[in-house]
């Protein structure tokens, strides 16, 4: 059920950041600085990451200033021209070992929806393991409510065939068998090359033409970046935003349920467990350098709104859940989020694809998450909302 008000969280401006100005004095000493300053800013615009995984300079980047916008002098441009298209979905769970899996090794299993998983950057949250070894949680964990996820190491594939280029583990089901799972995990993802984020102090830049696009995952869970932790969160913002012109930060957070649509204030809890707050930690990371959040983990859509020009859409909801999560009303309503920044973060456009998970857990294209996200937008976040049309489009209030 949707309610039809709800809390409106007051805005708020981040603290506006500030550029130094330093004057050199002496006619000989200004031409000699001149020349040094040209070879190190040369030196750094030069800097990149042919690896692929993101590393972490000690120069500030001229496109953002910690904290709120940038002032004083244009710094001279730095990103290459273009955009980048992104798609998101939210968790992602393709059945569980030994009986819970589909049909025909899993090969139809994203046939209805490969269409919709269209971008440069397409990401999503993978709710549980690819493994085979392993111990259990649930048998240290007492009582009903205790669920851990492995599905076969070579759904790695299957995944990357889908059109997933980049999978969030920053979850509280990534450890659901230990070390040895998360190594499984890992090492399946690796084997297909199809990367991953969320990793204490993690950051990862996938390459879209001359663009980076830094992706961080948090989450309030053992072994991932701590979303609860605010400070924190920021700095390794930051730095990600040094590091590349463009920055996702996803985020596994609020408590869980079909009734758990709007986005409460303060801290979420579930079970007893600090699921953070997604209000205050989106907001943060964007005066950090976040240019989209995109959030999972409650199982259920939320809504979306912009905060300095950012899109925020707090929770994806339930992509697929194979024999193994709730289906049914906001439970089984689901999208594709699709967003296309330029080389420089500020939003473009997007579209909210709606999609529907039916028995026993397999997405398709239809539903009614459009009217479910629109309203929660409207009722929780007011004049800060994202407008969105009938047709998915996603406009700015």
């Amino acid at each position: 059920m949707i309610r039809s008000g709800g809390w409106r969280p007051r805005s708020w401006r981040g603290r506006q950041g500030s550029v130094r100005r330093y004057r050199l004095v002496g006619l000989g000493l200004v031409g000699l600085v001149g020349v040094v300053g040209a070879v190190v800013a040369g030196a750094f615009a030069l800097r990149g990451d042919p690896g692929g995984a993101a590393s972490v300079g000690s120069v500030q980047s001229p496109r953002r200033v910690v904290g709120g916008a940038a002032s004083g002098r244009a710094a001279p441009p730095r990103h290459p021209s273009g955009s980048v298209r992104i798609a998101a979905v939210g968790d992602i769970v393709m059945g569980s070992l030994p009986d819970d899996l589909p049909p025909d090794g899993g090969a139809s299993f994203f046939e209805s929806v490969e269409g919709l998983l269209g971008g440069d950057v397409v990401l999503g949250n993978l709710e549980g393991t690819l493994a085979t070894g392993g111990t259990s949680k649930c048998e240290y964990i007492e009582g009903p409510n205790c669920f851990a996820f492995h599905a076969p190491p070579s759904y790695g594939r299957l995944l990357k065939e889908a059109g997933f280029t980049v999978l969030n583990t920053a979850n509280n089901h990534i450890d659901d068998f230990g070390a040895e799972g998360r190594r499984e995990t890992f090492a399946a993802l690796r084997a297909v090359n199809l990367p991953y984020t969320g990793r204490l102090g993690q950051i990862t830049v996938q390459r879209v033409g001359g663009i980076r696009v830094a992706l961080v995952g948090f989450a309030p869970d053992r072994g991932a970046n701590d979303l609860t932790d605010i400070p924190a969160a920021q700095r390794l913002t930051a730095r990600a935003a040094k590091t590349a012109d463009v920055v996702v930060v996803t985020m596994h957070a609020g408590a869980e349920g079909s009734d758990r649509t709007h986005v409460e204030p303060g801290t979420e809890y579930f079970l007893g467990e600090d699921r953070g707050d997604s209000y205050r930690f989106s907001r943060a990371v964007i005066d950090a350098g976040a240019d989209l959040v995109v959030g999972s983990g409650p199982h259920v859509m939320r809504g979306m709104e912009f905060y300095k020009g950012r899109l925020i859409a707090y929770s994806l909801g339930n992509f697929s859940g194979y024999k193994v999560l709730g289906l049914g009303g906001t439970l089984s309503t689901s999208g594709v989020l699709q967003v296309t920044l330029g080389a420089d973060g500020g939003y473009v456009s997007g579209r909210l694809r709606p999609t529907e998970i039916v028995p026993p857990g397999t997405p398709e294209p239809g539903g009614d998450a459009i009217d479910l996200v629109s309203g929660v937008s409207e009722d929780d976040f007011g004049s800060h909302a994202a407008r969105i049309a009938t047709d998915g489009t996603i406009r700015r209030p």
